[in-house]
Order: C-alpha cells, then structure tokens, then sequence
C-alpha cells in the first residue's frame, strides 16, 4: 500500500509526463477543475479548461521539452497537502484521489533559445534568481506554512 505522499510525488511527476508527452488530456487527472495555475501575472489561471489550452498553445512552439521535477518536499493534514517540488504544488484530496488544486512556477533561472520565454505574446517569465527567498519571506510558499517556519 503506498503512503499519500508517495501518490502526491508521482501525481507531481505524472504532470511532468503529461506535458513532455503532450498528453493534455492528462490534466483531467492531475488536476482539479477549478485549478489555479499561477505562472505570472500575464498568466494566471483559475479553470482547468481554458489552463489546458494555454498550456497546449505555450508549448506548441517546442519540438520537444524535459521538465524534471526534483527534491521532492511532502507535508499531508488529512485531505490537504503541501507540495514543493522545485515546482510549488497546493493539493487536495478527492473522491478520484490526489489532485493538484493549486500551481505556482517562478522561473529563477533557465539558459539557451530566449524564445522559450515567451511563445505567446504577452505571456512572460519573470525571471529572478531571489524569488524563493522573497515568496517565502511573503509567506507564499505553501510548504513553508505547512512546517510553520514563517
């Protein structure tokens, strides 16, 4: 019988195949229907219909991506859990099973095509090697109020 974390790692994974895969479809098992997926503020999410589209159309430029998902950090309360992953997840548990209710991505550091930033008009990554430090100080990290270290 495997722990929830466990079933919260390879969920966080299973994200990570679905978009290299271009299995969008997954989503509808990855993620709950009223996802908030917070990449920045010129994408900001709250549905899973519509954050599968513009994820499709983001990555639609690309011959092929490797997302790897690393350190995984797990805190469960019950049906609630926290998430970072280098990747910040928010989940919570349904009838289905584990499900990513909320994402957060900061890009703090990435080289190569500068292209990759920004295949949708408009749709930027900020890019800040101090945003870590600076969300957790803010009291955004979701891991760090599940430790109660903020």
């Amino acid at each position: 019988m495997s722990s929830a974390r466990d079933e919260i790692v390879r969920l966080v994974n299973r994200y990570d195949f679905a978009v290299d895969t271009r299995r969008w479809e997954l989503f509808d098992r990855i993620f709950t229907t009223d996802v908030e997926a917070d990449f920045s503020a010129a994408a900001h999410r709250r549905d899973r219909p519509q954050f599968k589209t513009d994820f499709a159309a983001f990555h639609d430029p690309f011959d092929s991506t490797q997302h790897i998902m690393a350190n995984h950090l797990v805190s469960v309360d019950g049906d609630v859990a926290q998430a970072f992953t280098y990747g910040s997840c928010r989940l919570v548990r349904t009838g289905l099973g584990w499900r990513i209710r909320k994402r957060v991505c900061r890009v703090v550091w990435f080289t190569g095509n500068p292209f990759v930033n920004e295949t949708i008009a408009g749709v930027k990554f900020e890019l800040d090697c101090q945003v870590l430090r600076r969300e957790g100080d803010a009291g955004r990290v979701g891991y760090l109020q599940a430790l109660r270290l903020d």
